[in-house]
């Protein structure tokens, strides 16, 4: 079964390998005809100028690990660090209500290899670990399965569901998702291994989740609504944390050692204050 499994993790790298080298030359051609075709078409307007543009443009390319994700339904499975404190089984408790579809699971003993071989083996699409610090989550671990990529969030300002006013009944309709000022590559990405934990929702759910992007923390709130006489009725259900990512690994939980840093977060840089990795270009620091 490992071997089976290792197998199949080569044989998917070396097929993104080879399909982003096909990409890479067929985007390099195209940018070059398009710069001749500006060029000629404008002669007034520097070719200099022309090529920061095309260098720097939005150019997005689709995530391989996620080009099946909409098809099925994604299976999550919730976890803690060893000996969760009560804290922290409440906040994962809080968090297996949010997500559909979503399990939670008695860490133990068991290491980080036997979770996600279990995991595969019971098609899981993807992990989440959740960590604390005396007693207080500051940490969330989302791993794809049963490729990667794995996303490393910091936690913070938690609010849990009972510490909410007027907190609302929770809805088990599939959420409408809102993902605002993920504009960057970086940002894309996040939306994309974010978005896909969650189900398509019907038309007529009645439940909104929100990832709101300002100065790199995310604000999750999640809401339900309804429509009275007097216009839109919204009521909050909780629970409230901020996340804050630091790093993306190419590989899955167990790999993540041996996996390649896609990007992470770098704050000791001088330029580090004027970057937002989520909102604007500058911040891609893929290695």
């Amino acid at each position: 079964m490992i071997r089976r499994q290792a197998r199949l993790r080569r044989e998917f790298l070396l097929e993104k390998a080879e399909r982003s080298r096909i990409e890479k030359k067929t985007s390099k051609n195209k940018k070059l005809e398009l710069l001749k075709g500006s060029v000629a078409n404008n002669p007034l307007y520097s070719a200099s100028t022309k090529q920061k543009q095309i260098k720097y443009g939005d150019v997005v390319e689709a995530d391989d690990e996620y080009r099946y994700a909409g098809s099925y339904s994604p299976k999550i499975m919730i976890t803690t660090s060893h000996d969760p404190s009560a804290k922290l089984k409440m906040f994962v408790k809080e968090l297996r209500l949010i997500f559909p579809n979503a399990q939670r699971m008695n860490r133990g003993k068991n290491d980080l290899k036997q979770l996600t071989r279990v995991c595969c083996a019971n098609d899981v699409t993807d992990i989440i670990v959740v960590h604390e610090h005396r007693g207080i989550p500051d940490n969330i671990v989302i791993s794809h399965l049963p490729n990667g990529p794995t996303a490393f969030f910091n936690v913070s300002d938690v609010v849990m569901r009972h510490d909410v006013p007027f907190i609302g009944t929770m809805s088990e309709q599939n959420p409408h998702l809102i993902f605002h000022n993920f504009k960057s590559k970086v940002g894309e990405r996040v939306t994309n291994i974010l978005k896909h934990l969650f189900p398509t929702p019907k038309t007529d759910s009645k439940r909104v989740i929100t990832f709101a992007n300002h100065d790199d923390y995310i604000s999750f709130r999640h809401h339900t609504y309804k429509y009275e006489k007097d216009g839109l009725e919204l009521t909050e259900v909780g629970p409230r944390f901020q996340l804050k990512l630091y790093q993306i690994k190419l590989g899955k939980l167990d790999e993540i050692q041996a996996s390649d840093t896609e990007w992470v977060l770098r704050p000791y840089l001088n330029t580090a204050v004027k970057n937002k990795v989520l909102s604007n270009e500058s911040g891609w620091d893929g290695d």
